[in-house]
């Protein structure tokens, strides 16, 4: 049994283990640099430790971690997302330091994260794959022949590549001569590999993700499908649980390519596999996240499954409670990731401290954040700062409830996102379902809002006026 966990990780990923530890009975040990002294996570864990005074590189010392775990009798480590999630060397320094990690195997991590082996695994399972290189390229050269065969547009992409980055679209030659270099420098920059690889660009696909779950005796579930097709430069702004656009042949279609996609690699815990979905009804593989994802609540609001408690019940070797028939979904839920940037500036980080913090509440209604009233949002991390989940029986029902629970949430201090996420709410296309990856290209007049001074501000201006009239 596991008795004690260490997160490696922070934010309000580490503060949704440290909830489930507590739910479990299990001891919570957090590690925090000195920008997160005074972090959510540190305040809320049983026990936490100062990593280092980098605020970067302390959560990406596997030695100093996996030390720590010993030190503290930890028996398990849970690496949230981000970070090491996906490190294969991390997942195997646990292994030889006799610490449960909690996620697949070092060799499945390693398989999934080389983007030419997980292709390669999908064709032998039969899985449709994205039309492109059967490994990774040599030169340019082999770029361009390919390419001239499959037809541009094209994408070229890093082989370990993740969040967004190492990713070029490619509509011709000269644009593939000129991405090709710059590809291969973000991959050995960002992942310590200048393996690349191309793909048939999809036109405005959808962008369909299914969650499974695998214990160690066999048995493989999913847990429905997400539609994550609101993003931003490769970076997702709005999940759905379960997707608005699918018909029933397509969920179960999809649904059964990621079980047999798990199976397949022999994949163990939680793990999210990512296909689009193209205009003809085709789904075509994308990558196999082996971690935990940002967008596991909307699956938790449908399902009623604590998938945290499901990841580590799986680690200490536990039987999935539940069959495939006994999972069933209940109604839509909707994430909001609200970012601390500014959308009128080109969604511009905005760092600084939170001046007013209300989570809001009511039927159907989940904040899962790190920020509190005073806390001060450091430089040095992603700029999410709280996830807004609503769940409601109907699509129209859940369109109302998010944006009451928007208008709701009040985080004072720095600029976020909250006022963009209710222009979308507000777009016909989003509220009618019909959304693909190119949602917000398409909409650049979702922030005019800008140009409009919240509520709150323009209170504040009128205010300011009046006082300044009465000096007079």
């Amino acid at each position: 049994m596991i008795r004690k966990i260490l997160i490696a990780n922070r934010g309000e990923i580490a503060v949704r283990i440290v909830r489930a530890c507590a739910e479990l009975g299990i001891t919570s040990v957090v590690i925090y640099t000195e920008a997160d002294r005074h972090a959510l996570h540190v305040k809320k864990a049983d026990e936490a430790y100062h990593i280092g005074p980098d605020s970067i590189a302390g959560y990406l010392n596997i030695h100093r971690i996996v030390n720590l775990a010993v030190a503290t009798a930890c028996d398990a480590i849970h690496p949230g997302y981000g970070f090491l999630s996906e490190n294969a060397d991390f997942a195997r320094a646990c292994e030889e330091r006799g610490i449960l990690f909690i996620g697949p195997t070092a060799e499945v991590i390693a398989r999934m994260g080389d983007k030419t082996q997980a292709r390669q695994a999908m064709m032998e399972a039969g899985i449709p794959v994205v039309p492109g290189s059967e490994g990774n390229l040599a030169d340019v050269d082999e770029a361009l022949a390919l390419a001239e065969a499959i037809g541009y547009p094209v994408m070229v992409k890093a082989t370990s590549g993740g969040g967004g980055r190492g990713i070029r679209r490619c509509d011709d030659p000269q644009a593939l001569r000129e991405a090709f270099p710059r590809v291969v420098s973000e991959a050995s920059k960002a992942f310590g590999r200048a393996e690349v690889f191309l793909e048939k660009f999809i036109e405005q696909p959808r962008h369909i993700e299914v969650q499974i779950l695998a214990d160690h005796h066999g048995h493989v579930v999913h847990l429905f499908e997400r539609d994550c097709s609101l993003q931003r430069r490769h970076q997702k702004l709005v999940e759905i649980a379960p997707s608005p656009q699918l018909d029933e042949a397509q969920r179960q279609r999809v649904c059964d390519y990621a079980v047999r996609a798990a199976r397949a690699v022999g994949y163990r815990n939680a793990g999210t596999v990512e296909f689009l979905l193209d205009h003809e009804g085709n789904f075509y593989f994308m990558e196999m996240n082996t971690r935990l994802q940002v967008e596991h609540p909307v699956t938790e609001a449908i399902t009623g499954i604590d998938i945290v408690a499901e990841q580590i019940r799986i680690a200490q070797g536990d039987p999935l409670p539940f069959s495939q028939e006994d999972i069933r979904r209940r109604g839509f839920a909707m994430e909001f990731r609200i970012n601390a940037e500014d959308p009128k500036n080109d969604f511009l980080p905005c760092f600084g401290r939170i001046t007013r913090y209300f989570a809001p509440g009511g039927p159907g209604t989940r904040t899962d954040g790190a920020i509190y009233t005073g806390y001060r949002i450091p430089p040095h991390y992603d700029s999410m700062c709280v996830k807004l989940i609503t769940w409601a029986l109907d699509w129209e029902q859940l369109l109302r409830r998010s944006r009451r629970a928007l208008k709701d949430l009040t985080v004072d201090g720095v600029r976020t996102t909250i006022p963009y996420h209710l222009e979308i709410l507000g777009n016909e296309e989003f509220r009618s379902g019909r959304i693909d990856t190119a949602f917000v290209e398409r909409h650049p007049e979702l922030v005019d809002y800008s140009t409009r001074r919240p509520p709150r501000e323009l209170a504040a201006a009128i205010a300011a006026a009046i006082a300044a009239h009465q000096r007079l």
